[in-house]
């Protein structure tokens, strides 16, 4: 008998509070250096206004990760195999998209993780070296490792993370009455789009559609696992909260007290990074980058691995080991090698807006998709979204649409 589920199948008690992890996977993988700026501006433009903003962020995040991996494991199939029920355009959507998205964010994702290095090492390697270092790093990790290994590193970067960005939310001494406040919806002039997007970009594009894929990499199958990923879930994405705050807390006590700005795109952080050392010393804000660098290569790891998950259940279906797949090992260098050239551009700007974009694309098809598989005949009754579900997920699907219209029309056309 196997330890971890009763005699009936259900999952044990101790398996229920061993088995957490996927959830901790794509929500660390979800948030990057861009979701911390974006919360820091969001504290040093508005202070705690717009902590309900990034509260309710999570919980749609929360919201997508459960109706995917409720879909993986009331229905016996992957996500792609509901996706291709739905008609061949959605084949073409999503083939057309990975193959553009994977060859932006690889740059993306690698020029973050080099940014806080160039920091931290002043005089040693380029940027460019940086990131494509932190690239190839990433390749090694996922090639030649399963999901349990994945998981494990995962694990220790959210810990750093943890630490670091709490620790030092602590040390700047966060508003009691000012974060409780905060939870109240409010919304300041001028702040509407930049609310939509910090309740948008808390925690994953892509990457929340390859959690039914980690759930099914853990080992768990079938509906007498779902009240365990709903616990995986939840206490992930209540982890990923605590990071939002905290990093809120600083833009708030740091940035909006002073008056200061920070610069755009994930530089921004280095800004948050001098502030630190002149108010608290060279150790913080080194500790700070360490932080912003865990931040960052998680999600290089999470990608690598999930996202190339993704492909290969396009590629080729039922698969026997798909972490030793043709197509796996395909996409992993499809996301290390090409994305390099763009990282010899001086400034650029096209890349990040071209990344906005692509990002806004996907959201509102990953919710309205849902949405309308989780309420049809191919989920068994008892597992069909209820009234709760379709609200977050219509919400979100109405929410990102909306942020795509926005992305498409600051185009610079």
């Amino acid at each position: 008998m196997n330890e971890s589920v009763n005699e009936d199948g259900r999952p044990t008690a101790a398996a229920r509070r061993r088995f957490i992890g996927p959830g901790l996977v794509v929500a660390a993988t979800g948030v990057g250096a861009g979701d911390l700026i974006a919360t820091a501006v969001a504290g040093g433009r508005y202070g705690y206004t717009l902590l309900w903003a990034a509260v309710l962020g999570c919980l749609v995040k929360i919201s997508l990760a459960e109706a995917t991996g409720r879909w993986h494991l009331a229905t016996g199939t992957t996500l792609f195999e509901g996706w291709r029920s739905l008609g061949r355009w959605t084949v073409w959507y999503f083939g057309v998209y990975i193959a553009v998205w994977g060859f932006v964010y690889g740059a993306t994702a690698m020029s973050a993780s080099a940014l806080p290095l160039v920091a931290l090492f002043p005089g040693g390697p380029s940027l460019r070296a940086w990131g494509m270092a932190c690239g190839l790093l990433g390749l090694l990790c996922v090639w030649f490792n399963r999901y349990a290994v994945v998981e494990k590193l995962m694990t220790a970067f959210v810990g750093v993370m943890f630490v670091v960005v709490v620790g030092i939310a602590i040390r700047v001494g966060p508003d009691a009455g000012a974060l409780a406040a905060g939870l109240v919806p409010v919304l300041p002039d001028g702040s509407v789009l930049y609310t939509l997007g910090l309740v948008g970009g808390v925690g994953g594009t892509i990457t929340l559609a390859a959690y039914g894929y980690w759930v099914t990499a853990k080992g768990w199958r079938g509906p007498a696992w779902i009240p365990v990923m709903r616990l995986d879930n939840r206490v992930a994405y209540a982890t990923t909260g605590l990071f939002v705050v905290a990093m809120l807390v600083i833009g708030a006590e740091l940035l909006h007290a002073a008056d200061l700005a920070l610069a755009t795109g994930d530089r921004g952080l280095l800004d948050v990074g001098e502030v630190l050392e002149d108010r608290f010393g060279t150790v913080t804000a080194h500790l700070f980058l360490v932080g912003f660098f865990a931040a960052s290569f998680s999600s290089v790891i999470g990608v690598w691995h999930g996202v190339s998950l993704l492909f290969t259940d396009f590629v080729a279906r039922d698969h026997p080991e798909p972490e030793r797949s043709g197509p796996f090992r395909a996409y992993l260098l499809w996301l290390t090698f090409p994305p390099m050239a763009l990282l010899f551009l001086d400034e650029p700007v096209g890349l990040i807006l071209t990344y906005g974009v692509l990002g806004a694309f996907f959201m509102p098809f990953l919710a309205l998709t849902l949405l309308w598989l989780l309420n049809t005949g191919r989920v068994p009754g008892g597992w069909r979204n209820g009234p709760l579900s379709n609200v977050m997920l219509l919400g979100s699907g109405v929410l990102f649409t909306a942020l795509c219209v926005q992305q498409i029309r600051e185009l610079p056309w």
